[in-house]
């Protein structure tokens, strides 16, 4: 899905927009998104990582957990483990 067409922005404006509302530009915004969810799904369910990573829309599922490591210094395993100490 192309955000800017289904909101009718220029990717400029969006960008710009988001900047100012959240401080963080677009990639880091929806990076926050994905990691916040990938932490909801972690902690509540026993789904495997891989398939998180896919329902998520990463084609590599090493690609979301590094991406998750450098977000919160744990690997999503390590993450999910906190939950059931």
């Amino acid at each position: 899905m192309d955000i800017c067409a289904e909101l009718t922005l220029s990717q400029r404006y969006l960008s710009d927009m988001l900047k100012s509302w959240t401080g963080l530009n677009t990639q880091q915004y929806i990076q926050g998104i994905l990691i916040d969810k990938a932490k909801q799904r972690l902690a509540a369910t026993n789904t495997s990582v891989s398939e998180i990573a896919y329902e998520l829309g990463f084609e590599h599922p090493q690609s979301f957990s590094k991406l998750f490591k450098t977000k919160t210094s744990q690997s999503p395993l390590a993450f999910r483990a906190s939950f059931n100490n």
